[in-house]
């Protein structure tokens, strides 16, 4: 194709990537990602799903003048892993899966350099370099959390960058944003997954309602022997300016680590690590949002009344 701007795939046509992007208010920034996309679909096949949680902006609005966007409502809040899943029954025919934030924007020959790192690499999964609107490289890579890597976030938090690998989730490392290579998980602002790893895989947790979805979708992709592999030559520009969260949602960030740790640890070893957040709010209890994280910690009956999954129709 040479228009400059392709069209998506229809929903019968067989499209190399379906293209999930889940939005909740995001007006601002559904038609930056949407031009993007559409010059990225010149040289790939992309069928792009938007599903909606019940913005009350002109989301929706915006996206019904959009040729070949298949929008799906959900009817309700269900949640980053839930608007991922709902989804799910209008993929259709799709080499690979690609789950989007809504505030990125698509730098070309992304897309294409993701799949290419799939077949070279033998991948289950492949992450993109995350880069600011200053572009600069955001520290998008992690390890697996634990008890020892969550305590040194805990004491050294963003200081001492050069502290060994052990004491930080974060891969701090700036040369470690300069090479493809595997790695244990990327936050989950854009994670490519092959279809049949996708298919084994199956639903994204909803016990996840925002923040630590990622972190266990990438584990199950391990544990079915799926490698993930970052590739910094896929550069996709984050506004992370629009993705601000309240202090509800800060205390839900720390609540789901420890729920996370929780589904795949023994008691014990969850509540040393539930230990280790606790102390990491109150290393920062000078602020009046940690002093509140602090509190949500402490109290497992204020969890219930953290941001959830709602549906106001059918």
């Amino acid at each position: 194709m040479s228009d400059a701007r392709a069209s998506f795939a229809a929903a019968g046509e067989h499209a190399e990537i379906a293209l999930v992007v889940v939005t909740y208010n995001n007006a601002d920034h559904v038609a930056g990602l949407l031009e993007s996309l559409r010059a990225e679909a010149v040289q790939v096949g992309i069928r792009l799903i938007v599903t909606d949680n019940a913005s009350a902006d002109d989301t929706v609005a915006l996206l019904s003048t959009e040729p070949n966007v298949i929008v799906v409502q959900t009817g309700g809040n269900l949640g980053y892993a839930g608007g991922v899943n709902a989804a799910s029954a209008h993929l259709g025919a799709a080499d690979a899966v690609l789950v989007l934030n809504p505030d990125l924007a698509v730098e070309p020959g992304c897309l294409r350099a993701m799949l290419d790192r799939l077949e070279i690499s033998g991948a289950g999964v492949v992450v993109p370099r995350l880069v600011g609107t200053d572009g600069a490289t955001s520290l998008s890579l992690r390890r697996e959390p634990t008890i020892v890597n969550s305590l040194g976030d805990a004491l050294f938090g963003a200081h001492l960058a050069a502290r060994p690998a052990a004491l930080s989730e974060t891969v701090l490392s700036p040369g470690s944003y300069e090479s493809a290579h595997p790695v244990e998980w990327s936050t989950g602002a854009a994670v490519l997954t092959r279809r049949d790893i996708a298919d084994a895989i199956g639903d994204w947790d909803e016990r996840f309602f925002l923040y630590s979805e990622e972190v266990d979708y990438l584990r199950r992709a391990r544990e079915r022997g799926a490698s993930i592999w970052f590739e910094p030559s896929a550069r996709m520009r984050h506004d992370e300016g629009g993705s601000g969260a309240s202090v509800r949602l800060k205390s839900l960030m720390a609540v789901n680590r420890v729920r996370y740790v929780r589904k795949y640890h023994s008691a014990g070893y969850a509540a040393a690590f539930h230990a280790t957040v606790i102390l990491h709010a109150v290393m920062r209890s000078y602020s009046a949002a940690h002093r509140q994280i602090m509190k949500t910690l402490l109290d497992q009956r204020s969890w219930r009344d953290l941001p959830r999954a709602t549906r106001t129709s059918r």
